[in-house]
């Protein structure tokens, strides 16, 4: 398989870094511009809404541009994303640039996919995409605690730069690595919008939302939730962040596997009630255990969520290719969107909950979203079951 793709796979784990690891940030945010943690998570809305409504409109109008060129120049935007938030003096400031990495971060992903498939033949092309898609999970593994850990040293500031650093590095070897002349197809919006409209495509993307704005409600918030609820140091962090990283690399095969032998429809149910008891367990750790036992309970809880959150993923990837396997980017391309618009309603969610309640109530109802996708899923498949004819 062509190596240039593992370069590709680094500026995922660079973009997916600065994705993961806000949330750990927040508190030292909120305290340096003088806002609330709710506010502060308008961060993480801001980021997700972007990226699910700039991606798909992005993608269509560079569709027929030399890839390298795109890669690259989102690489750029990135970059200066990254160093203007390091730099931001005001808070209007660091939203403008979180809105600026997110459109380029969206762009890199649906082009690298892509140009990954372009540099090796038919055979070798789920394998290229799973590399390139890879450096996201490795930034959830990896990148995120580093990031963490940077500022907890050097500031959050540290943190922009450190990523300005890493996206800049993937830049440059892409631009003497990546060839010239990989031009892609323009895919007009409505050809988007057509799959959407597919039978059983979206009860799919409404679960995925669904899934997300319940994970997402406890994830943007999980440094209050540790550091409030829990009674942890925010050095802890750095900590929580790599058993969720851990367990979300485990969750990440597992899901696939599982989507394989048991059926991806029965692994993405299995996923929804597992993830829907363990938001639950956050909010119950705070609210019946000590502070001495809360914040080790909290800590043992990351890596069995990542497992159960990220095994729902690659599952759900299968269930939306099965039902338009000849629109397979288009449904894909909807299901980020769709992803990313739980990332962003579920920091609005958290926000809210904050806002009039304690981090300890963020589990409770955050497990309400994927109770109503799992109600999604089993609907559709009492549905799609064959009606039996009475006898004549």
């Amino acid at each position: 398989m062509d190596k240039r793709i593992y370069w590709l796979a680094l500026g995922s784990f660079a973009i997916s870094t600065e994705g993961f690891v806000i949330s750990s940030l927040l508190p030292d945010i909120a305290r340096d511009a003088g806002i609330s943690i709710p506010l502060a998570g308008s961060l993480i809305t801001a980021f997700a809404l972007a990226y699910a409504l700039g991606t798909p409109i992005l993608a269509t109008l560079t569709g027929d541009w030399d890839r390298r060129r795109v890669i690259l120049w989102t690489l750029v935007f990135f970059v200066i994303g990254n160093i203007a938030a390091a730099l931001s003096s005001s808070f209007e400031v660091l939203l403008a640039a979180r809105i600026v990495m997110a459109l380029s971060s969206g762009l890199f992903a649906a082009t690298a996919q892509g140009t990954a498939v372009a540099l090796v033949d038919d055979h070798h092309r789920a394998r290229a995409i799973a590399v390139v898609v890879g450096g996201t999970t490795v930034a959830v593994a990896v990148g995120a605690p580093l990031g963490a850990l940077v500022a907890a040293f050097t500031g959050w500031r540290g943190t922009f730069y450190a990523i300005a650093g890493l996206g800049a590095l993937a830049g440059a070897i892409l631009w003497w690595r990546l060839p010239r002349g990989i031009v892609g197809t323009r895919l007009p919006l409505r050809r988007r919008l057509a799959a959407a409209m597919r039978p059983g495509v979206m009860p799919i993307l409404a679960t995925t939302t669904l899934a997300l704005i319940g994970a997402f409600t406890v994830f943007s918030f999980i440094a209050p939730l540790a550091i409030e609820g829990g009674g942890l140091s925010p050095i802890a962090l750095p900590g929580m962040l790599l058993a969720f990283g851990a367990g979300a690399v485990i969750g990440n095969i597992a899901g696939g596997q599982a989507a394989d032998r048991f059926g991806a429809t029965r692994t993405v149910a299995w996923s929804l009630a597992l993830s829907a008891a363990m938001l639950v367990t956050f909010s119950l750790i705070p609210i019946f255990l000590p502070h001495s036992l809360a914040g080790l309970a909290l800590m043992g809880m990351m890596v069995p969520w990542g497992i159960v959150g990220w095994a729902f993923p690659p599952a759900q990837a299968s269930r939306i290719i099965k039902l338009a396997p000849d629109a397979a980017p288009i449904v894909l391309s909807l299901n980020a969107s769709a992803l990313y618009l739980g990332v962003a309603l579920g920091a609005v969610v958290g926000g809210e909950i904050l806002r009039y309640g304690a981090p300890a109530d963020l589990g409770l109802i955050a497990a309400a979203f994927p109770v109503i996708g799992l109600g999604i899923v089993l609907a559709g498949r009492v549905f799609a079951r064959p009606v039996a004819m009475p006898a004549e």
